[in-house]
């Protein structure tokens, strides 16, 4: 019996609440993909590109994934592509000398932290998210690598939100192919 196509088993594991976090929002949330043995693993492979074919990212040395969704997602993308996996933090999480990169919000600001001597200078990483929506995460942590010293080979998302403007935002950050597996 063939696999489901990966849009099916994101499907499956997604739900949707409206008016969350606030009003006019569509929350997307993936906790039952999270939970499905079969469908976490097979995202996974998708994500890092590992679909029977090379990466489509080229030569990879680990995958970022960003917090908090993109840990669980990045583990499972690196562990279907042999690779580690870095987790950029939101800022206060990480002890010890971190790169911080600070970034507008619609109602703020965050900051994200990674330790920067965690991969060698000019590793190139895969970056790990399950949503690309505004743009601004995704821009920030692009940045981030490059302070940190390492390429960014691309961006794999398991929804990309059509409409609001996050691919643009991310192309103005880099070159790096974005790689969604669902886009609504």
């Amino acid at each position: 019996m063939p696999a489901a196509p990966i849009d099916d088993i994101i499907r499956r594991g997604m739900t949707e609440t409206p008016d969350f976090p606030e009003p006019g929002i569509l929350f997307r949330d993936l906790s039952g993909l999270f939970a499905d043995p079969e469908g976490l693993p097979a995202v996974g492979a998708a994500l890092v590109g590992r679909d029977d074919e090379p990466s489509p990212f080229g030569h990879l040395d680990a995958v970022v994934g960003i917090e908090a969704r993109g840990f669980v997602l990045g583990t499972a993308a690196a562990m279907a592509g042999g690779l580690g996996m870095l987790a950029v933090r939101k800022a206060g999480k990480l002890p010890g000398d971190v790169l911080t990169e600070r970034y507008a919000l619609e109602y703020g600001t965050a900051a994200l932290e990674v330790h920067p001597d965690t991969l060698p200078a000019g590793s190139r990483v895969l970056l790990v998210d399950d949503v690309l929506a505004t743009g601004g995460t995704v821009a920030a942590t692009v940045r981030l690598m490059r302070r940190a010293g390492w390429v960014v080979a691309g961006i794999s998302v398991v929804i990309e939100l059509d409409g609001l403007g996050g691919r643009a935002v991310v192309a103005a950050e880099t070159d790096a192919p974005v790689h969604p597996l669902l886009v609504l």
